[in-house]
Order: C-alpha cells, then structure tokens, then sequence
C-alpha cells in the first residue's frame, strides 16, 4: 500500500520523531507528540525518488487534467518542481505573502486565467497556510482542482477549512497510517497509538501526555 510505504520511508529517514512523553510546541503553541519535517526527503535519494514519483502518478491518476504545479512556499516548492519535471508540466509556487520589492507578486511563475492547477504540499494539520494558497491561486484567474500533500495529519480543524473551501485534498500517507506502522516497527509502543489518535482527535486537550 502506498501510504504504508511513504509512511516506512519518512520513519527511516527520521522524518517523523515520535515524543509523546516530551511533546514538541509548535508555532502555534500547540503540543505535539509528533513532528514531521519533510524537508529531509530531498536528502535521502531513495525516499526522495519514490514519494516524488508517487506525487506525480497521484496528480495523473487523481487530476488527470492538470496544466500546472504549483508549490506551498517554501516547502512544497522543491517537492513541486520534482514532480513538475517528471511529469514534463509547467511548475510555479505561492508566497506566504506579497513581495515587498520588484514586481510584488505573490504568484512565482507564469499562470493564466483559467489554467487547472494542482497545489503541492508537504505536510497538513489545520490547513490554514494551504487555503491561503488555494484562494491566492483561485483570485489569479485558476481553476484548482485540488491538493496532494506528503502528509496530513487528519484534524477535524483542517478538515472543516477544506471542505469550507471546497478543495479535495489527496496525502500519500495519514497520521493514523504512520502511528501503526510506527508501532509495528518499534519506533514506539503499541499502548502509544492511543495517545497519539487523541491528540489527533482534539489538540486542545493534553490529557494525552504522561499517559
């Protein structure tokens, strides 16, 4: 299965660290029992090969009628490029905000009304940044048919945003696919999967920590 392999490739590379007795603190002040950082994908030759050739038989099996990528600044951009490349198709990507100098665009890359895009991200929890992108992209003039991410971690949050937004998301592999085979290849306990589906299940409550 696909998401079982992606997921036995981020935990070889250390992708993904598990801590659920020490959590990370996001950004957002949120804690976490795990963190995922997709940028060591591009420094593992093999994984890099496989999970970009599974980006790109997604966006030709899934969104056949895709013209352009384009990229989460700044980590979907190499992830978009790749994949762009192998599928011989024009790639651009989305700032986080408008340049402040130059020609101040927000929109890298040349993209015409009306052109099918495709968003390439590398990892989703609340889905905010994306559905920033997705409407930057939709107020250029495209048409965006829909979202494949590496990761997501399946939050009711992010789900809502996207369905609020009406974009399909499509992720190589999930939060619940990694904690298994996470448990079946020792990188935790198998009593761990139960703490780590309930900080999935609502962040806000840390309950979860210390078991």
């Amino acid at each position: 299965m696909l998401n079982q392999e992606v997921a036995k490739f981020l935990l070889s590379i250390h992708a993904v660290f598990f801590r659920p007795d020490q959590p990370f603190i996001w950004a957002s002040g949120i804690k976490s029992p795990v963190y995922c950082d997709n940028r060591l994908i591009l420094t593992a030759p093999d994984a890099r090969n496989y999970i970009e050739q599974a980006i790109a038989s997604t966006i030709s099996e899934k969104f056949p009628e895709c013209e352009v990528l384009m990229g989460t600044s700044t980590a979907g951009i190499a992830h978009a490029a790749i994949a762009a490349h192998l599928l011989n198709k024009p790639m651009g990507y989305v700032r986080s905000s408008v340049k402040d100098h130059g020609r101040q665009n927000r929109i890298e890359g040349k993209l015409e009304p009306g052109q099918k895009v495709v968003v390439v991200e590398d990892l989703i929890s609340t889905a905010g940044s994306v559905i920033e992108v997705v409407n930057a992209l939709r107020e250029a003039g495209a048409e965006v048919l829909g979202i494949v991410s590496i990761f997501t971690y399946g939050m009711q949050k992010g789900l809502d945003r996207l369905a609020a937004a009406n974009v399909k998301n499509i992720s190589l592999t999930d939060f619940d696919t990694i904690a298994q085979v996470a448990a079946d290849s020792g990188y935790i306990k198998a009593e761990d999967i139960a703490r780590l589906i309930a900080f999935r299940n609502n962040p806000a409550d840390e309950s979860w920590i210390g078991g």
